[in-house]
């Protein structure tokens, strides 16, 4: 689970001043980019007031923020460049992020994008029948229930942005993560299933663009090695989580509570 916080700085800058301020903070940005407390950052200009700045940082914690990057041999450097403005600044508040959230339609999802419930159906059905044919992964599906290719099509159609059938109907990421417990699946065996995948998402007639294909060879790669993990006999089954949702990018390293 993270605990990540984003601090929000307001600047009102004089025009006149405007130009030494983006080089200060393109200066300071260095800093930002090598603190490894800081997520991602960025200043926006307002449209309609150009005096108006916001910057946006998007830290670990709000304590690795105050405590670590603070107290760090980055911020000395990182403070010369912004010092001058400090007294230009209107509000500098952390705000944690809430449960309200998403995106608009003009991006479609990676669902949608790929054709929907149909797309996503086509997939896992020619996936299972190239599986049970495969010398390698067949003993791992040897008592396929005739459901299971269903299944795995709501799952990942929810994955990518599609309804949540999967856990309306099913249960959440604990429930998928239980159908590996036990398997000792290999990573030859992985590997397999990561290529068998991406041929039966061409025989499907999947979007073959880069944009699509890196997001689903992402998420393929994540949870192929994910069931790696839970399949081992020492494997601790996560705490409830949803289903995972997978966008256009990439996904964070995990951060532990």
């Amino acid at each position: 689970m993270t605990t990540q916080t984003v601090e929000y700085i307001r600047y009102r800058i004089p025009e006149d001043r405007s130009a030494e301020f983006l080089a200060a903070y393109t200066r300071a940005a260095a800093e930002l980019a090598a603190a490894p407390q800081c997520v991602d950052y960025e200043l926006a200009r307002c449209e309609d007031d150009f005096e108006h700045y916001i910057l946006r940082i998007v830290w670990t914690s709000t304590q690795d923020h105050m405590e670590g990057f603070r107290e760090s041999e980055l911020f000395p450097a990182f403070l010369a460049e912004i010092r001058p403005y400090v007294e230009n600044i209107e509000e500098m508040r952390h705000y944690k992020p809430t449960a309200v959230r998403g995106t608009g339609s003009s991006l479609p999802t990676p669902y949608e994008w790929a054709g929907g419930a149909a797309a996503f159906s086509r997939l896992t059905s020619v996936f299972y029948d190239k599986v049970l044919k495969d010398a390698l992964l067949a003993p791992l599906f040897a008592d396929l229930p005739p459901d299971h290719a269903e299944h795995v099509a709501l799952w990942l159609g929810e994955v990518f942005g599609g309804p949540p059938a999967y856990s309306l109907n099913l249960g959440g990421h604990g429930h998928m993560v239980a159908k590996h417990v036990g398997k000792h699946i290999t990573e030859p065996q992985r590997r397999r299933w990561v290529n068998l995948i991406q041929d039966a998402a061409d025989d499907a007639g999947l979007p073959t663009d880069a944009e699509f294909r890196s997001a689903f060879l992402a998420y393929v790669e994540w949870g192929t090695r994910l069931a790696v993990h839970f399949s081992a006999p020492d494997a601790k089954p996560p705490a409830p989580q949803p289903v995972p949702k997978w966008g256009w990018g990439a996904m964070p390293p995990y951060r532990g509570e």
